[in-house]
């Protein structure tokens, strides 16, 4: 019984590395997710989510195999967002990369002490933040 449960986890992490990888991004800035998607649609599938709660219903409805979470949302922030991820079971273990504007070591911290897997500063270079994302999946 053991093989046939590794065998059944070897297939479906086959499957999942033999298609195009699903990013969320989740930003209040639409242009933000267009920017994204445009650049790096030959690598990856991408969906959006445009606040906190929705990333949390998408998520579960279609799990991505990453996500982009933006810090600075109105209503329910990128740190909370994050910590209700890593706490919903659905949503525990799926990559979240945090992507801001705020550069500061203590908002670096508090990203990874919400649960976040990687803290990439605004602005970066596309291709950087490809090869984070391929690490990621």
């Amino acid at each position: 019984m053991d093989c046939d449960k590794e065998a059944t986890l070897t297939m479906s992490t086959q499957q999942r590395r033999s298609r195009t990888p699903h990013v969320l991004v989740v930003d209040d800035e639409y242009f933000n997710y267009e920017m994204l998607s445009m650049a790096l649609s030959d690598a990856f599938k991408f969906s959006y989510a445009e606040s906190g709660i929705s990333c949390l219903s998408n998520a579960i409805a279609d799990p991505p195999d990453v996500i982009l979470l933006d810090v600075c949302m109105p209503g329910l922030d990128g740190y909370d967002t994050c910590r209700m991820l890593k706490n919903t079971p659905e949503t525990k273990d799926i990559p979240v990369m945090m992507v801001s504007g705020l550069e500061s070591e203590q908002e670096k911290q508090a990203g990874y002490e919400a649960g976040c897997d990687e803290y990439v500063v605004k602005p970066f270079a596309m291709q950087s933040l490809l090869e984070k994302i391929k690490n990621m999946v």
